[in-house]
């Protein structure tokens, strides 16, 4: 008869607890494991490969535990297979596994399995460059076979911003037909070779910035210091808040600086992957003696795995990623600050298990390896400001004014609606007179523009045109309109979209109830392209305009292709989403436009005036970095808002003052703790019943200081075709929401999958 368990063959040295990459929730804490002699160096953190139920499946999962003995029954225990590979997890980032899981409400060995990139796993290639320079000390009567002087010739030759090069293009700009010239040269020390990665290779010759300020500003130099003696001396948490353009990456790099000079390393986390080309290209450029790892979804599989290693074995002294690099595997003792740029942005907020916010898993991973963590903004979250002026648990550090030489722009605000009424034309325009003549004088003086809508496609409404039959397209799918996308390579023009499950269909030509020619109407960044081609025909679409959104920009490359031209002042006007909104430099933009500031303004969700002041600082944070003028225009249809007028005057903490204190009013987060369950089922019924079952059971096991609220319908009830109901969780403290959490868990409630999302301070209600 087949068991579950059999008696083991090889010798056994021990056990480990073993986090399996399954979601395998009723164990939160692992699976015992027998370590066979023939793996008794196995250390924590180490990815190996264990038998998995009845059919002893093969299955990956990462030691969490070593232990000598069990108290279970040792015949029963079923035996570790093998080592997966040698790329070990640092013991900090098991323990930090460990309180993701807790925290988020995620299973252990799913947490760990998103921590480590599919390629580290797989082990994908490696790719190296050898770059080489001019060696410092080179002298001139240094005498050299003629194939040898041909080459230094050539390398003197190159412009300072196109070296070091890489060994092969060197080889074919001395026209060489093998690299032993070059290679008797750099045994001869006459050039220098380092090692590359093709991603520091490619920054080198494209953006490196080795620009150094003159002179740190005051306030730059005392936040300097302040933070510096708390080097090595402990966990520290420090707010970094600074208006655009006051000099906060130069307090960055300053930082590092320091941290490197005691031996340690540096994680510096951005939102987007928009702005690592101007930071890696900055970061490289101050430290060409140092190597900087980059950790983003752009990359190949290859680099990924690449990068990852260079961290692991210490080899980068700083890493500099999105979201995910919080994962970076430094050595245990060799993390020396965590920085956290632009620590408000949305994009830190994963969607999908484990459910974890980069931001506040920094500063945990910061109490791990007792370093500081900074975070950086020009409009701190809510969280964040709270944290450091009402309860003091961060230092707060300021940076008031823009670094000399630069200003903050004027922002004038367009009631649009007004301006709407004085077209003498019924033509739809989404660009008001203000604005036209603005983007006008602007590219007439050969200064850059920067347009912003935070919203993509050409319209966000397909409908009938006749108002009594009252047809709008809606996806089959999801509660929600169709967006339409122009592609003239397509019948009709193009095609639609929903934005919420991605399903695309053609655009239908008639009204399906009464055979009336469609209309589409509504705003987009399509349809501001197509308007600003036709009111300022000297832009060439692609060439001295382009458009920045998830639609136009297919992969990394295309996106700091575009960045890299405008850098370039190819391109002079940029129109976009709010990729083009937050951290990038550019002297010559003299000119920003906000389309529609209110779009997300009225949405149901409590961060909407928080969210929307954020982007209207960011946005008109782009402008006045240079020497000619600066002006941001900013159309919205609620003029009077406070988030917008507030944004307008630069000033933040008014606006913060204002949002706190309706905030405590409501009861609601920074001021209480949150935690979001959303049902889904294809089923109605099930959904609704599902969800009120959940939330009778968590009634009765809550105390009287955590009110819960629901179920009630998502503000998008559908999406891809289940049905949403939402259960909203509030304490006054995260200790009371995580108790009524764990109990959830214990009782079989709240098992994250595919029918239920357990979403720990949730950033986004919809």
């Amino acid at each position: 008869m087949t068991t579950l368990f059999t008696q083991q063959q090889a010798k056994i040295v021990g056990f480990a607890r073993v986090a399996v990459e399954r979601s395998v929730d009723q164990y939160p804490d692992g699976l015992v494991y027998a370590v066979p002699e023939q793996l008794g160096e196995l250390a924590i953190g180490a990815r190996v490969v264990v038998p998995l139920g009845r059919g002893n499946t093969a299955t990956a999962g990462y030691v969490i535990e070593l232990m000598r003995e069990t108290e279970l029954d040792e015949t029963r225990i079923k035996a570790i297979e093998s080592e997966a590979h040698k790329a070990a997890m640092p013991r900090q980032l098991i323990e930090l596994a460990k309180w993701i899981s807790s925290y988020y409400c995620c299973p252990i060995g799913m947490t760990l399995s998103a921590m480590m990139p599919a390629a580290v796993k797989k082990q994908t290639g490696l790719v190296g460059k050898t770059m080489i320079d001019l060696s410092s000390d080179l002298s001139n009567d240094l005498k050299l076979p003629a194939k040898q002087r041909h080459v230094v010739d050539v390398l003197s030759a190159l412009p300072s911003n196109r070296r070091p090069v890489e060994i092969r293009v060197l080889k074919e700009l001395a026209e060489l037909g093998t690299l032993s010239a070059i290679k008797q040269l750099i045994e001869k020390k006459v050039l220098n070779a380092k090692p590359k990665t093709t991603i520091e290779a490619a920054w080198i010759q494209q953006t490196l910035d080795t620009t150094i300020p003159d002179k740190l500003t005051n306030p730059q130099s005392k936040i300097i210091d302040d933070i510096s003696l708390k080097l090595n001396k402990g966990f520290s948490a420090h707010l970094l808040f600074g208006v655009t353009g006051s000099g906060k990456t130069e307090v960055y790099i300053r930082l590092i600086q320091a941290v490197i000079a005691k031996g340690k390393m540096a994680i510096v986390l951005v939102p987007e992957i928009a702005l690592t080309p101007q930071t890696g290209g900055r970061l490289i450029g101050r430290f060409p003696d140092h190597r900087v790892a980059i950790l983003h979804s752009g990359l190949t599989a290859a680099q990924r795995n690449q990068q990852w290693m260079m961290a692991a074995k210490g080899e980068a002294e700083i890493v500099l990623g999105a979201r995910s690099a919080i994962f970076a595997p430094i050595p245990d003792d060799r993390l020396g600050i965590i920085i956290v740029d632009e620590e408000h942005d949305g994009s830190y907020k994963q969607d999908q298990l484990p459910r974890y916010h980069g931001r506040d898993v920094a500063i945990r991973r910061a109490q791990l390896a007792k370093c500081p963590v900074l975070l950086g903004s020009a409009t701190p979250s809510l969280e964040s400001w709270y944290n450091a002026t009402v309860k003091n648990s961060y230092t707060i550090h300021r940076l008031e004014k823009r670094v000399p030489g630069l200003r903050l722009p004027l922002v004038k605000i367009v009631d649009f609606a007004a301006e709407r009424k004085r077209r003498d034309d019924r033509r739809v325009h989404l660009i008001g007179p203000v604005l036209e003549n603005a983007i006008g004088e602007t590219l007439d003086r050969n200064g850059q523009v920067i347009i912003l809508l935070n919203r993509r496609g050409y319209a966000n409404y397909i409908a009938c045109p006749d108002h009594r039959c009252g047809w709008l397209m809606a996806c089959d799918d999801c509660d929600s309109t169709m967006v339409f996308h122009i592609n003239r390579n397509l019948r009709g023009g193009g095609f639609v979209r929903c934005h919420h499950c991605e399903g695309e269909l053609r655009l239908p030509e008639r009204c399906p109830d009464c055979d009336k020619q469609v209309t589409t109407f509504g705003l987009g960044t399509q349809r501001v392209e197509e308007e600003l081609a036709r009111k300022f025909p000297q832009l060439v679409d692609g060439s001295t305009m382009l458009r920045v959104d998830s639609d136009s920009m297919s992969g990394v490359k295309d996106l700091h292709d575009a960045l890299g031209r405008f850098g370039d002042e190819k391109i002079k006007l940029l129109v976009g989403t709010q990729m083009i909104a937050k951290g990038l430099d550019f002297p010559k933009v003299q000119l920003v436009g906000v389309i529609n500031a209110d779009t997300a303004l009225n949405l149901p969700d409590f961060r909407a005036a928080e969210r929307t002041h954020q982007l209207v600082s960011q946005v008109a944070g782009r402008c006045g970095r240079g020497d000619g003028p600066s002006l941001v225009i900013v159309q919205t249809f609620q003029p009077d808002a406070a988030s917008i007028k507030l944004a307008a005057a630069h000033d933040y903490e008014s606006f913060a003052k204002l949002e706190l204190a309706e905030r405590t009013r409501c009861k609601l987060p920074p001021i209480t703790r949150m935690a979001r369950l959303v049902v889904r089922d294809v089923n109605y019924p099930q959904c609704v019943s599902t969800a009120k079952r959940i939330a009778s059971r968590l009634r009765q096991i809550a105390s009287e200081a955590v009110r819960l609220r629901g179920p009630a319908p998502c503000p998008i009830s559908r999406i891809a075709g289940k049905h949403r109901q939402q259960i909203e969780l509030l304490a006054d403290s995260p200790i009371l929401l995580q108790e009524l959490l764990v109990a959830g868990r214990n009782q079989g409630l709240l098992h994250a999958g595919a029918g239920l999302v357990v979403d720990v301070d949730p950033i986004a209600l919809l």
